[in-house]
């Protein structure tokens, strides 16, 4: 069995590895796709919070159930993704029905081994399955589902001006689930490329380049009031700090992206807006449950996101390329 894994940062190395066998609770998928996101990126970047090295990546995933025990409705030969956190099912997250924050997460392929490789075992629990969605469309069920929990944390309100920062796969995922919910999405980045596939292919109303003069941008779509909800997914200090200034009071404001340092702001701008500031982490079962019925209803169309594609044995070679915002990558799919 082929394992492709990242020894440390800036480097991959291919191997082979044991079949897996079934064991008691698990299930056995041989993968078929590979989807590449931002932290399989920054984890060969080396700038990955929560990571530790040899690991092997890959968490969107698409495959062929092989074997399964310990759940109904499951079978060989089913075309299935995973929910790839782990949770312990016993701490106080877990008991509060918010597995996707639990206190002893094991998140595949972050904190454990993932799906680089030709099969793979995990919780049978974590099998996610619907009929008539193809293995691209199941590979990309994970980000997106993120994009739809920090959609759901926002409580986005039809009519609701929501500005995205970040036009990456999970900011597109958000502003999907935006405009599902009937917000008014206001797309940021600073790649005009990237806005411009926001304009182009999902059809979003109002693009703004963070390199401008963004504020005066957002003063002007929303009429001076500034948005009710605003979304980081860029994951980058300097656009997180600036997103306070852009909600509108009584706003909320959630964090998808993820930095490793600390965050500042002023007190008395935020209390005077009565703001809500959140994080968004992972997904749920109810998130994937939503993303597989939008993809089915040809709400989200799974294959504008898909930009380039390779066979697992052109990963090693092509991977450093796609950190290149010169190759215009939106989505990288592998196949096996």
């Amino acid at each position: 069995m082929k394992i492709l894994t990242c020894t440390e940062p800036g480097e991959f190395e291919y191997g082979e590895g044991i079949q897996p066998e079934i064991s008691p609770g698990k299930a056995i998928i041989k993968i078929k796709r590979i989807g590449i996101c931002g932290t399989d990126l920054h984890a060969f970047e080396g700038t990955q919070p929560y990571f530790s090295y040899p690991r092997v990546l890959g968490h969107e995933l698409a495959g062929e159930l092989v074997a399964v025990d310990g759940v109904q409705g499951f079978s060989p030969g089913d075309l299935v993704t995973i929910i790839p956190y782990f949770n312990c099912g016993e701490c106080v997250a877990c008991k509060a029905g918010k597995p996707n924050c639990c206190a002893k997460i094991s998140v595949f392929g972050v904190h454990e081994d993932g799906g680089m490789k030709e099969f793979i075992t995990v919780p049978s629990t974590a099998l996610v399955k619907q009929e008539g969605l193809d293995l691209d469309q199941l590979a990309l069920a994970e980000p997106l589902a993120i994009g739809a929990h920090g959609v759901r944390r926002a409580g986005v309100s039809e009519g609701e001006f929501v500005i995205v920062m970040g036009a990456g796969p999970i900011g597109l995922g958000v502003m999907e689930f935006a405009r599902i919910a009937g917000g008014k999405v206001i797309a940021m980045d600073i790649n005009e490329d990237r806005l411009a596939f926001c304009r182009e292919v999902l059809g979003v109303d109002h693009t703004v380049n963070a390199k401008g003069d963004y504020k005066s941008e957002i003063a002007k779509i929303t009429g001076g009031s500034f948005a009710e909800s605003v979304i980081d997914a860029t994951g980058s200090a300097i656009a997180i700090h600036n997103g306070f200034e852009l909600m509108a009071h009584g706003g909320r404001y959630v964090l998808v992206g993820l930095q490793k340092g600390p965050i500042e702001f002023s007190h008395p701008e935020f209390h005077k807006r009565e703001s809500t500031l959140m994080s968004s982490r992972n997904a749920t079962r109810e998130d994937f449950d939503a993303v597989l019925k939008a993809l089915k209803d040809q709400q989200v169309k799974a294959a504008s996101y898909i930009t380039h594609r390779v066979t697992f044995d052109q990963v090693k070679e092509d991977f450093s390329s796609w950190l290149d915002p010169a190759n215009k990558v939106i989505k990288a799919m592998v196949s096996l």
